[in-house]
C-alpha cells in the first residue's frame, strides 16, 4: 500500500492532497449531532445483522467445512505473505483465524463475505418494519451511517458471484454447494437492499473513478482467479505439492490481491 500510494511523486502528491482534504473536512465541517431517534434504528440493524452473521458462520455445523473447501484458506498458511501465522491455534475453527486471513481468503474468491454478510437482511427487516424513510434520512444526513453504507457498497461492487460460483463448482463437494448458493443469493439481496436504502440505481454512482477502476481491473483479475482454481484443485489432489504448482499458486494470490487493491 505504501508503494501504491506514495511510489511515484505525482501519486504521492495526490495522496497527500486527499489526506489533507479529508482531515480539514473532518476538522472544520463538524456535522450536526445525529438525531437521537436514529440510534434505536441502528441498534436494531446491528442486532439483526449480527444474528444472521452468527447463525451462518458459527451455528451452521458444516460452514467451516464449506469455507475450507471453497477458499484457499488452508493453502494460504504455506504462502509467505504475512508477518504472523494464519491461525492462533493449529486446529481451531473460525475463532482461531486472525482477522486478515479470514477476510483475505474470501477476497481471493471474490465473495468478500465478512464485509457484507447480514447487511441485506438487516436493511430489509428495517424497511419491512416501516423504517425505509428513516434509513434514507439517515443516509442523507448522518455522515457515519452514509460512510458505512458507502464502504459496504464499495465491497459489493468488487465482489463477483460468478467467480465465487466457479470456486464452488470446481472445489466444493456437491453436498456442501447449497451453502455457497445460499451465500451468493444473499449477496444479490444485499446489493438490492443497499441500493434501496441509499436511493441509488447502481453501486458507486457517486464515485465514478472507483467504479471505472474496478471495471478496468476485472478483466485482468478474472483469468487469475480461474488459474488459481485449477492450481488449488491440483494442490489438493496430492499430499505433496509440486514446487512449481505451489509457486504458481503464490503468484495467483499476489495477483488477485494486487488486482483487488486490498488484502483484507
Amino acid at each position: 500500500m505504501i508503494q501504491a500510494q506514495f511510489g511515484l511523486p505525482e501519486i504521492a502528491t495526490r495522496t497527500l492532497e486527499l489526506y489533507t482534504t479529508a482531515t480539514l473536512g473532518a476538522t472544520l465541517e463538524v456535522p450536526e449531532p445525529p438525531n437521537p431517534a436514529w440510534r434505536p434504528v441502528v441498534d436494531r440493524l446491528a442486532s439483526a445483522a449480527r444474528a444472521v452473521y452468527q447463525g451462518i458462520v458459527y451455528e451452521n455445523p458444516r460452514f467451516i467445512e464449506y469455507f475450507r473447501a471453497a477458499t484457499p484458506e488452508f493453502e494460504l498458511a504455506s504462502v509467505p505473505i504475512g508477518s504472523r501465522p494464519v491461525r492462533r491455534t493449529a486446529d481451531g475453527g473460525v475463532d482461531s483465524l486472525r482477522a486478515i486471513p479470514w477476510v483475505f481468503a474470501w477476497t481471493q474468491t471474490r465473495l468478500l463475505l465478512p464485509s457484507w454478510l447480514g447487511t441485506g437482511e438487516a436493511l430489509n427487516a428495517a424497511a419491512e418494519a416501516g423504517d425505509a424513510g428513516v434509513l434514507r434520512e439517515m443516509y442523507e444526513e448522518w455522515p457515519f451511517f452514509r460512510s458505512t453504507l458507502d464502504l459496504i457498497a464499495m465491497v459489493l461492487a468488487e465482489s463477483d458471484a460468478r467467480i465465487a460460483a466457479e470456486y464452488d463448482r470446481r472445489l466444493v463437494p456437491l453436498e456442501l454447494q447449497p451453502i455457497g448458493a445460499d451465500l451468493r443469493h444473499r449477496l444479490e439481496t444485499t446489493i438490492q437492499s443497499v441500493l434501496q436504502a441509499t436511493g441509488k440505481e447502481r453501486l458507486l454512482t457517486e464515485n465514478a473513478v472507483l467504479r471505472r477502476s474496478i471495471e478496468v481491473r476485472n478483466p485482468y483479475v478474472y483469468p487469475i482467479n480461474l488459474v488459481q482454481i485449477e492450481l488449488l484443485r491440483r494442490l489438493r489432489e496430492t499430499d505433496t505439492a509440486e514446487p512449481q504448482i505451489a509457486n504458481a499458486f503464490m503468484v495467483t494470490v499476489n495477483g488477485i490481491a494486487a488486482g483487488m487493491r486490498n488484502t483484507g
